[in-house]
């Protein structure tokens, strides 16, 4: 399981076309070198749900039609308005959507792509997902641990890092943490140009970037598309210093293409169409100005007043009718019957075929993946030492405030009650803090979307990666200190089995409470929701088991609940282990135990027959099996909540990888 045979092929350098040491042939599942891209969309079609209740229906809904293409090694630009489908047609280029509601081919040097495309082709994505507590060159060791073949030395991986640092001019801020937007972006376009893949995709890579900055990031792509890589990406309004930049054009609104040709000549095919550039205006902004209908910035064919009388008429009138007009005059057009022809050539190579992506290949090993998953989580908590100060500053305070208020607790008859008592604040305490756990898979989840499907790590190295650095110290921490603190002050069982015992039973509590947490907030995109169902559970459930300490019994109708009880069960293991064997009238004899205001609590052991607790060992360490049992079948239920929530994240085409 833990073996390093699970490899994919990965470019290393440029012109380096021969095996990787240790792989065959038909282990290769890349893409070459340089690598063109071809699309001939008919249709992409998206299933939505309307109606309401009963009612509710699923239909499906056609977003993108007639787009077709060729995207060469260099700078490949898709423009639009908002809404107009360049980001959907980038992630349909990218394999990053459902390949089923596809119609049509998208192929590689006129074949169609492999199915594991997105793990062998770079994908940049638009919001900024890069952990930002890790210095800028440890994010990229993330990446290269995981992506770089294992055939490559530690010495080369590092190489490669300090290349790409190099080459986006981060050797400034490598060492620090990743804070700024501007640093963000860099960080996460050097974690997908360390594997040097062929083709490389991004989603608006200048979004939230000043002028400057933009443009640098646009010069780097510029220089790393000369050297032979397809770079495709969307982009919203470019300045002209980075239009300029620009090898091919693709503008689409409303679904359909508009023109598709070097970016160079979409001004003149514009003014052949009837529309030119006013002086000094930039291209970008006018290719939308007249796609949205604004001619504020067009210099029209038409005479001058007759384009002023009708401005405002125009303005409102030909949004539409202007797209169908581009759409109309591509179709006739000598860009579209040149781009028809190379890929009716292509496609007569190779008999392409719609394809399902159901593969996600990875380079590394479990263990691998495991460990640097832990890796990176530790180094995320340790990120934060004001969280875990502040923490540890509330779990003492709290631990002092309960303690002082059960300090000198006597070993007398009147005392039992409010040993009880304070075991079942203990047990409050562990389930009320347990309820933040169930954060911990949904606020990365963008991040893990997106490293699963590039090929970082398989869905089970993360699960259980992030169970072991984040829930282990969060909850090992805090249980140990206020135990600690409630034990020596107050002056509990003084056996060194009952402290351990009892150090035991708040941790399995703690991670028993913690899984329940998991399960409710597990693929959820909203933390609210999940918070609120789980702080329902644990005050129903709370609430039975306080009524258990001064009735004995849970009301008949309502002893079931017990059974998915993990505060019931804790706090009886916690009740036999502290009060089993303890004599609470030492002084007294059997004949005057009755002078004792509830004479039948002066011992342990009556008190637990009350509350209906075996007294044997096995009624200890039953609640501890119970607890262990629900802790599997919860976190069983947050990873198949993962598996299905990010499986239909994903697209219905991808099989995640455990």
């Amino acid at each position: 399981m833990c073996s390093s045979n699970d490899q994919v092929s990965i470019s290393l350098s440029e012109g380096d076309t021969s095996d990787p040491p240790g792989t065959t042939s038909s282990d290769m599942k890349t893409v070459p070198k340089e690598a063109v891209l071809s699309f001939r969309i008919t249709s992409y079609r998206v299933k939505q749900k309307i109606g309401f209740l009963h009612g509710r229906k699923t239909v499906e809904i056609e977003v993108l039609s007639n787009i077709n293409g060729i995207m060469k090694p260099g700078l490949n630009a898709i423009m639009g308005p908002p809404g107009g489908g360049k980001s959907l047609l980038l992630d349909v280029l990218a394999a990053r959507k459902d390949p089923h509601g596809l119609s049509g081919d998208v192929l590689i040097n006129g074949a169609p792509r492999p199915a594991n495309f997105r793990s062998i082709s770079g994908y940049v994505l638009q919001e900024d997902v890069v952990m930002d507590s890790l210095t800028v060159r440890e994010n990229l060791q993330f990446s290269a641990a995981l992506r770089l073949p294992t055939t490559m030395t530690n010495a080369e991986k590092n190489e490669r890092i300090n290349m790409v640092i190099k080459e986006l001019g981060l050797d400034a801020v490598a060492d620090f943490k990743v804070r700024a937007s501007r640093e963000r972006k860099r960080t996460m376009i050097g974690m997908e140009l360390i594997t040097d893949h062929p083709i490389l995709f991004l989603d608006e890579p200048t979004t939230g970037l000043d002028s400057s900055t933009a443009s640098t990031v646009l010069w780097i792509l510029k220089k790393k598309a000369k050297q032979g890589c397809t770079i495709i990406f969307s982009i919203h309004q470019p300045q002209y210093s980075i239009f300029r930049l620009f090898d091919s054009l693709t503008l689409v609104a409303s679904g359909k293409l508009m023109f598709h040709g070097p970016a160079q000549e979409a001004l003149g095919y514009f003014e052949s169409a009837g529309y030119q550039c006013g002086t000094h205006n930039n291209p970008a902004d006018f290719f939308l100005d007249v796609i949205n209908g604004d001619f504020s910035g067009v210099a029209s064919n038409r005479e001058e007043e007759d384009f002023e009388a009708n401005e405002t008429e125009e303005f409102v009138k030909t949004k539409k009718p202007v797209i169908g007009q581009l759409v109309e005059f591509y179709i006739n057009s000598s860009f579209y019957r040149e781009t028809k022809t190379k890929l009716d050539k292509l496609s007569g190579v190779h008999e392409a075929k719609s394809l399902a992506f159901k593969e996600i290949t990875y380079v590394t090993s479990f263990c691998d993946q495991l460990r640097w998953i832990i890796w990176r989580s530790f180094k995320n908590y340790l990120g934060f030492p004001q969280v875990t100060f502040i923490q540890t500053l509330i779990t003492v305070a709290l631990g002092l405030i309960v303690g002082a208020s059960f300090v000198g607790l006597k070993s007398e008859c009147t005392e039992v009650q409010n040993r009880a008592s304070l075991l079942f604040l203990l047990t409050v305490f562990q389930c009320i803090t347990s309820v933040s756990s169930g954060e911990l898979f949904v606020l990365e989840q963008k991040l893990f979307i997106h490293e699963h499907i590039s090929g970082y790590y398989r869905m089970l190295p993360y699960f259980f990666g992030k169970l072991i650095s984040e829930l282990i110290p969060r909850r090992l921490l805090p249980s140990i200190i206020f135990t600690f603190i409630l034990y020596f002050m107050v002056g509990l069982n003084p056996s060194g089995k009952a402290f351990f015992t009892m150090i035991f039973t708040v941790l399995m509590l703690g991670y028993s409470a913690s899984s329940v947490s998991l399960s409710f907030g597990a693929g959820e995109n909203a933390v609210s929701i999940p918070t609120l169902l789980v702080t329902i559970y644990f005050v129903f459930m709370l609430y039975f088991s306080g009524l258990s300490l001064f009735f004995g019994t849970i009301l008949p109708g309502l002893s079931w609940l017990q059974y998915f009880s993990v505060p019931h069960y804790g706090f009886r293991a916690l009740q036999h282990n502290e009060l089993l064997g303890q004599n609470f009238c030492p002084d007294l004899n059997t004949a005057e135990s009755n002078s004792c205001p509830n004479y039948v609590i002066c011992t342990g052991e009556e008190f637990l027959r009350m509350q209906n607790i075996d007294l044997s060992p096995w009624g200890l360490w039953k609640n501890h099996v119970a607890m262990a049992s629900m802790m599997i079948i919860f976190l069983t239920i947050t990873f198949l909540q993962l598996l299905y929530f990010n499986k239909n994240n994903l697209g219905l085409g991808v099989r995640l990888k455990w």
